[in-house]
């Protein structure tokens, strides 16, 4: 059985037991609860909301939060002696899905 969530302006698919990262969701550690459920397919049972499935939800349990690897963003103007280097660490919440009720 698997699952289609979207959080955080992507889509995720989803098993019971699986460990994902997500967008940073700022909630405490403990269950979560998505709503938005696209897909919901059971062996050859699968059911495509319309933009979602209604009634079904995906439980998660929150495994903590953290920040990626640093991404590094350079700007450069030949000739002007212009450098600029900035990084970035894009926050995120590392999930494991529990349960997904249909």
């Amino acid at each position: 059985m698997y699952a289609i969530i979207e959080t955080g302006g992507k889509q995720y698919k989803v098993a019971e037991g699986d460990v994902i990262t997500v967008e940073k969701l700022g909630v405490a550690e403990g269950s979560y609860t998505f709503d938005k459920v696209l897909v919901v397919a059971d062996g050859d049972d699968i059911k495509v909301g319309a933009p979602t499935v209604e009634g079904a939800s995906v439980e998660a349990k929150v495994l903590g939060e953290g920040k990626a690897k640093k991404v590094i963003v350079y700007k450069y103007k030949p000739k002007k002696g212009f450098h600029k280097k900035r990084g970035h660490r894009q926050p995120f919440t590392k999930l494991s899905v529990t349960k997904i009720n249909a």
